[in-house]
């Protein structure tokens, strides 16, 4: 009997790549349900009554939210191209920096950066790259946070392989450079270029439209 796997993400949501990631890298067959969130579907309701977001991966009817507890899900499921290391500090390291990701960097960066401007957004782009300082520090001399392979860590900071090159471009900065994070820029480029990866960005151009949008509404600027 075949198994049900469904993903409920958004075209652009950097959160539900993660689990599409994940389970193409383990070769798992999905349905992919696309959710609008100013009209979210009875289902992601129904499914994630606490939080009301994608993504949220349905298996054989059991139903798991959040994307880096459905990371470890996945790779508890399907043991096929592991995303934890076997090694237990390998992988508390690996949910640190996964964390560090979701708690430091990426509110530093969108929240921090993104939806600010003059000094306030000075002060954004200091503590993002004190952030970004200790992401060069540990990828250092290694392919992968994973080590030679895309793991738990990779995926979770991977939206800074595309989504931080459009911030830059809206914002007219460079928060990484060749320069100032030589390691972190290489794992930039060779996470963006994996094959399974590269396939499954969203429209760039989209993207760029979609967060000048928020950008302007969270400034309350108006569109031109």
């Amino acid at each position: 009997m075949a198994e049900e796997v469904k993903v409920f993400r958004t075209w652009s949501s950097r959160f539900a790549l993660r689990v599409i990631w994940a389970l193409k890298l383990k070769g798992v067959e999905f349905d992919t349900i696309y959710e609008d969130l100013s009209n979210k579907s009875p289902l992601l309701l129904q499914f994630n009554p606490i939080h009301k977001k994608v993504p949220v991966l349905v298996h054989n009817g059991k139903v798991i939210c959040e994307s880096l507890v459905i990371l470890e899900y996945i790779d508890e499921t399907w043991k096929q191209n592991p995303l934890l290391p076997e090694d237990p500090h390998q992988q508390a390291n690996a949910r640190f920096w996964a964390k560090f990701g979701d708690d430091k960097v990426l509110q530093s960066i969108v929240l921090g950066v993104l939806m600010k401007e003059g000094k306030e957004l000075e002060e954004g782009v200091l503590a993002s790259l004190e952030n970004l300082k200790y992401l060069e520090e540990e990828i250092r001399g290694k392919k992968f946070f994973g080590g030679e392979t895309i793991g738990l860590a990779d995926i979770a900071l991977g939206w800074l392989a595309y989504y931080l090159d459009i911030y830059e471009e809206i914002l007219g900065l460079k928060l990484i450079d060749q320069e100032k994070f030589p390691s972190l820029a290489a794992w930039k480029q060779e996470f963006a270029n994996a094959p399974i990866i590269h396939e499954n960005w969203p429209d760039r151009d989209k993207l760029v439209n979609k967060y000048v949008a928020m950008r302007e509404a969270k400034l309350g600027k108006e569109t031109t």
